[in-house]
């Protein structure tokens, strides 16, 4: 169906999105890190990205904006804790068309995905 970026520094995180993904029909690559996301957008072109804000050498707001710099069009998920509500503000208005509160509910991501791609 859908090509998907998982993009979160948590291993366990990215591997549960990947399954629930996957198991929806799509086609999931991943990356630990804000800059290891932007080459891989920029290589792949994915349909949509799921994206934690707080991560690692390049935090997911950065990314964003990176990611929306070089294709305006980019359709970019943030994903984020309860009581990051200030950051789910600035990546909206960076670019993010959507959020998604951790812990994730199933129902929640699946919903938003079909809503972003289809």
């Amino acid at each position: 169906m859908a090509l998907i970026m998982v993009v979160d520094d948590s291993e366990f995180m990215r591997v549960r999105l990947k399954n629930l993904l996957t198991e929806e029909g799509h086609q999931v690559i991943e990356a630990s890190d804000g800059h290891q996301a932007v080459e891989m957008y920029k290589q792949y072109k994915p349909d949509l990205a799921l994206m934690d804000i707080t991560m690692p050498v390049m935090d997911g707001i950065a990314a964003l904006k990176a990611i929306q710099a070089y294709d305006a069009a980019s359709k970019v998920v943030m994903c984020s804790a309860l009581g990051q509500q200030s950051m789910v503000m600035e990546a909206i208005k960076s670019g993010a068309k959507d959020f998604i509160i951790k812990p994730y509910q199933t129902d929640k991501i699946i919903a938003t995905v079909r809503k972003m791609v289809g």
